[in-house]
């Protein structure tokens, strides 16, 4: 099979396949970009593999490129980069690899084209084509990777067992393209996979989770998480997660599995938002299901507090999943905390008061919130789904009405500690908390407007109760509070 017409298309081959003649270098384009030529997906990562130094290789195409090119050269590894506007160009000299089995990390040494492709993950990833004159367009599949795009499936090109003993990793990224690209995993990788399961411990946590994110990012991720289930990885890097599976009975009540439940939120989410961090979110929306779970013999299985639970577990598993620990860890936590709020309104009719709450502890989270609201609201009855659905939309729509009128989402109360200590004349204390803590939710429940002079008359009446008076009226306070 050639590819001469599909690599024309694209002028960069036929420079880095002058340069490789230039230098008498066998060189080939190999990996993701021939893959993903074969499936017609877009790819701007280039790896190119030549017979000889990849960096003296990457350092003529940069000369041919032009002077507004330069060279990133990585020595220790044997590698080159050239920044390009359109791809990600990396250069390498094929290589052949050794493992220690306390390591990841391979002895590398010189190879030929034949070794450089036997140390590739898979077979679809194994291919190469030439970019030489002579044999331009030119594709060299040892393993048939051809084969499995069109079967759809995932294969090491040598022994699973080697491949994911020597690079464990390899087994997360199985069931990364598996998920990615909607493919099977075939039967020996497949068990390999399985036996060799405890070899991830020696993978660095970032790596896992870097393969794990790419997983939550995919069409399907329940896909991706299920297979880690089934091979027993996903007890391993999260077993937080599969302590939600299963199901108990007493007394003839069960309740759902909360990991399939949790599985079908994932997926749901994927249709209204691509934000890695909302996706979080429905993972770990009910993770502390199996914690606050109590049997009740009228009311059954009950939950109480899982909510809150899993929001202050959020920081914990993030950490150990080495996530960042910032405003999109906060997010998170906001959303899990809040995510039955919406519906409980929904099922249990809405008042102003308790919308603007929502809004208030929602702030900027508010539109995911409710994303991950929709994704939560599922059922094998179909009617039942309807009904909740209808039930919200009502309730999205008055939130939508209330943000318009009140702008709550930034919401800031006008009367500050500061202004209660001087309207009073009183220091820091329990009873400052007390008044500003009222007037906070006055304005929440629609009480007192969130105005200055309003305010003031509902904190001089709060005051009042614990026994101040103010000591300077509302015009001192509003000039002490103009831009001078």
């Amino acid at each position: 099979m050639n590819f001469t017409e599909q690599l024309k298309k694209q002028e960069l081959f036929s420079i880095i396949g002058q340069a490789a003649d230039a230098l008498d270098q066998e060189a080939y384009v190999v990996g993701g970009y021939v893959r993903d030529l074969f499936l017609q997906r877009e790819n701007k990562d280039i790896d190119v593999v030549c017979l000889g130094s990849g960096i003296a290789l990457a350092e003529k195409v940069a000369e041919k490129l032009g002077n507004n090119f330069k060279v990133n050269v990585f020595k220790s590894f044997g590698t080159a980069q050239i920044p390009h506007p359109e791809f990600d160009l990396e250069f390498v000299g094929a290589r052949k690899e050794s493992y220690r089995a306390d390591s990841r990390k391979p002895i590398v040494e010189d190879g030929s084209i034949a070794d450089d492709q036997n140390r590739r993950d898979f077979t679809i990833n194994a291919m190469g084509i030439c970019l030489n004159g002579n044999r331009f367009g030119e594709l060299l599949d040892p393993f048939d990777g051809q084969g499995d795009l069109k079967k759809g499936l995932i294969r090491t090109p040598l022994d699973p067992e080697i491949t994911f003993s020597d690079d464990p990793l390899r087994m997360m990224r199985a069931i990364r393209f598996a998920t990615q690209l909607e493919f099977d995993i075939d039967g020996p990788t497949f068990s390999a996979i399985a036996k060799m399961k405890d070899r991830i411990s020696i993978v660095s946590q970032e790596r896992i989770t870097d393969e794990l994110n790419k997983i939550i990012l995919a069409k399907t991720p329940s896909y991706g998480f299920k297979l880690l289930e089934s091979v027993g990885l996903l007890e391993i890097i999260f077993p937080e997660l599969v302590a939600l599976k299963g199901v108990e009975y007493k007394d003839g009540k069960g309740h759902k599995d909360n990991f399939y439940h949790t599985l079908q939120v994932l997926d749901n989410i994927t249709e209204f938002t691509d934000d890695l961090w909302v996706r979080w979110a429905a993972i770990l929306h009910d993770i502390a299901k199996p914690a606050t779970k109590r049997f009740h013999k009228k009311a059954g299985w009950t939950f109480h507090g899982h909510e809150e639970m899993g929001s202050r577990w959020v920081k914990g598993i993030f950490r150990k999943m080495k996530l960042p620990l910032d405003q999109k860890m906060r997010s998170v936590k906001n959303l899990v905390r809040l995510h039955l709020r919406p519906i409980a309104l929904a099922q249990k009719g809405v008042t102003d008061s308790a919308l603007r709450r929502l809004l208030v502890e929602a702030g900027d989270d508010i539109e995911n919130l409710l994303k991950l609201c929709r994704a939560d609201i599922t059922s094998k009855d179909m009617s039942r789904v309807r009904k909740y659905l209808a039930n919200f939309d009502r309730v999205e729509e008055l939130l939508i009405e209330l943000e318009a009128k009140d702008k709550l989402r930034s919401f800031q109360p006008v009367i500050t500690g500061e202004i209660i200590m001087k309207v009073f004349d009183i220091p820091p204390s329990r009873e400052v908390g007390i008044i500003k803590s009222a007037i906070r939710e006055a304005v929440i429940d629609g009480i007192v407007p969130n105005e200055m002079k309003a305010g003031y008359q509902f904190i001089i009446e709060e005051g009042k109760k614990l026994g101040f008076t103010p000591v300077c009226s509302v015009e001192e306070i509003e000039i002490n509070q103009s831009p001078q």
